[in-house]
């Protein structure tokens, strides 16, 4: 009986605790709330400076029409990526080219190619045995910057993921 009468004053005192205690979010929140009105009270109680008593010098602005407008293309900073590829239909690569379609069927690849082809490129198919890809080059150069105008125009139209690639 003394066993069952403490494990009930134990249970009968934790019930207790745990439901006197508030829940500190609401204290949190009461104060959050009496400093937003202190904030707004000092705000409305500021008086407003006006400044008609001070002298402000103010420089117009100048503007001059360009002569020339140069832009530069980055091309130290264009990406290129560097793979071993073999050219499965076309003429041959040159150090760098432009690809807009990468496909693991060969045939996908070469309905690109003839899609480029009746368009006017001399669009070829260059195999990557490592990645197991059919790369679709539209254009290929000996120098990076034709390269980089080459796939900047290709971007600008219907192939915008356009990459250049570096043969190994």
């Amino acid at each position: 009986m003394k066993k069952k009468y403490m494990v009930l004053c134990a249970g009968l005192f934790a019930a207790m605790a745990l439901t006197s205690c508030k829940s500190s979010e609401s204290a949190y929140k009461k104060a959050y709330e009496k400093a937003k009105a202190q904030e707004a009270e000092q705000s409305a109680n500021q008086p407003i400076q006006s400044d008609s008593d001070s002298t402000r010098v103010v420089t117009p602005l100048q503007t001059k029409p360009a002569d020339q407008t140069t832009v530069m293309d980055n091309v130290d900073n264009a990406t290129v990526r560097k793979e071993n590829v073999t050219v499965v239909s076309g003429q041959g690569l040159k150090s760098f080219s432009v690809v807009v379609g990468s496909f693991s069927l060969k045939a996908n690849a070469e309905g690109l190619q003839n899609t480029l082809k009746n368009a006017g490129y001399q669009a070829q198919v260059a195999y990557n045995s490592s990645r197991n890809m059919y790369r679709v080059i539209a254009s290929t150069f000996d120098d990076k910057l034709s390269a980089v105008q080459s796939r900047n125009q290709f971007r600008a139209g219907n192939y915008p993921d356009a990459w250049l690639l570096f043969k190994e």
